[in-house]
């Protein structure tokens, strides 16, 4: 049996992981389209303020893991996939055979329309080799500025600044992370930041970059659409991601948003399975159909897609929404329907001085989201709840008024539920 998996991300090695250890005699090729050992996106942070070095990203500690583990790593790029002759034709030519197939390419930074923005001095950072770039750059005392404060702009954000840079931030969204983050919860996060010296603006978009003509150096000017213009050795891009899908014809994977998946990650060619960024499967709060592109959902699909390829068969009980982010030592979470649901009840805790803000969002007597902001506490607490569908009926009315109870509220309804 041979396995072809497309994708070297967490995803893509926790998949031919699996395969490994519940086969050991299976084929498998992994194909990653860098010149890097597969490694993780999630550590490039650490890999820019100095906590590690290159190798610290790499998503296993031996360089020998591969050939140790019989997987043969293709540093290439999957061009074509032909699900009726069960092939995958890569960018230099070669075709590769499969029996199944698993579709876990990822995603892919978004580049907005702006004028100048494809000027030197302008990154993602997405890559190791946007990272060197920005390493280069965002010395101390730079002016940088950084496109996006979602969820992985303020990844971002903190790395930069810890690298004591003047940076300016510019979100087009209303509040920080608003995707992730209430009203109250993101502006708690802004004035955070800029009490740490960071520039936000947000309800700002970016409208023209153009060069510094009365610089010496290679810096830019970063026209803003709220009138002010920002000086610029670094323009960093995070303004959103999309799945790498366009190498995948429609007509023989059918897909929306991403790659349709069913409950065991089967998309609707034969033998072909998708997992990760490019997959979208079951929304366990919605019960639709959503792509969630978060690390720990990936390597959850890996793994679950790999025990289908062998015949397993094994469900995914749904992706939940669950963001937690650490900005320059301000803790902000969000889980499930954070936003609430229609007709639902609500319970909020707001402490703006301490910067501490509790929220909760019920359907009937269950919890269905939460956001919680200067906590670290409770957080598995809060996932399990929504997770675990506990009926809460006995302490809503309770929580309601002091949303802070939630543990009490787990330890009562969980030793009720089992008894």
């Amino acid at each position: 049996m041979k396995h072809v998996i497309l994708g070297a991300g967490p995803c893509g090695v926790n998949a031919a992981q699996t395969l490994r250890k519940n086969d050991p005699s299976c084929e498998i090729v992994l194909v990653g389209d860098e010149p890097e050992l597969p490694y993780s996106r999630m550590a490039i942070p650490y890999l820019l303020v100095g906590n590690i070095e290159e190798e610290g990203t790499h998503l296993k500690r031996s360089n020998d893991f591969y050939a140790e583990n019989k997987i043969t790593l293709r540093q290439n790029r999957a061009d074509n996939v032909d699900t009726v002759h069960k092939t995958v034709t890569l960018c230099n030519g070669d075709v590769e055979s499969y029996d199944k197939l698993l579709i876990a390419t990822g995603s892919r930074p978004v580049k907005p329309p702006i004028e100048g923005l494809n000027q030197k001095g302008v990154h993602h950072c997405w890559t190791l080799e946007d990272a060197r770039k920005i390493i280069e750059l965002a010395h101390e005392g730079a002016h940088v500025v950084l496109l996006g404060a979602g969820f992985i702009g303020c990844i971002i954000l903190e790395s930069l600044a810890l690298r004591n840079v003047n940076l300016t931030v510019v979100e087009m969204g209303d509040r920080m992370v608003p995707r992730m983050l209430d009203e109250n919860a993101g502006n708690m996060l802004k004035d955070w930041c800029e009490k740490k010296g960071v520039s936000v603006h947000t309800n700002t978009k970016i409208t023209k970059l153009e060069p510094n003509a009365a610089d010496g150096e290679d810096t830019l000017l970063v026209d803003l659409d709220n009138g002010h213009q920002v000086p610029a050795h670094l323009v960093v891009v995070a303004a959103g991601v999309a799945p790498n899908v366009d190498f995948v014809d429609a007509a023989q994977v059918k897909r929306e948003s991403g790659i349709l998946i069913n409950q065991n990650m089967m998309t609707t060619a034969p033998d072909v399975f998708a997992a990760g960024d490019v997959a979208q499967g079951l929304d366990f709060s919605t019960g639709g159909m959503s792509v969630h592109a978060i690390q720990p959902t990936a390597t959850d699909h890996g793994r679950i897609a790999a025990l289908n390829m062998l015949g397993r068969e094994t469900a995914y009980k749904g992706s939940l929404v669950m963001n937690v982010l650490d900005t320059l030592g301000l803790i902000s979470a969000s889980f499930g329907l954070w936003d609430g649901v229609e007709g639902g009840d609500q319970a909020m805790f707001l402490d703006k001085e301490n910067n501490r803000y509790t929220r909760l969002e019920f359907d009937g007597d269950y919890l269905v989201g939460a956001q919680m902001v200067g906590r670290t506490d409770h957080v598995g607490v809060l996932r399990g709840l929504i997770q675990s569908r506990i009926n809460l009926s006995s302490w809503k009315e309770k929580l309601k008024k002091d949303p802070n109870r939630i543990m009490e509220a787990y330890l009562a309804c969980t030793q009720l539920n089992a008894s």
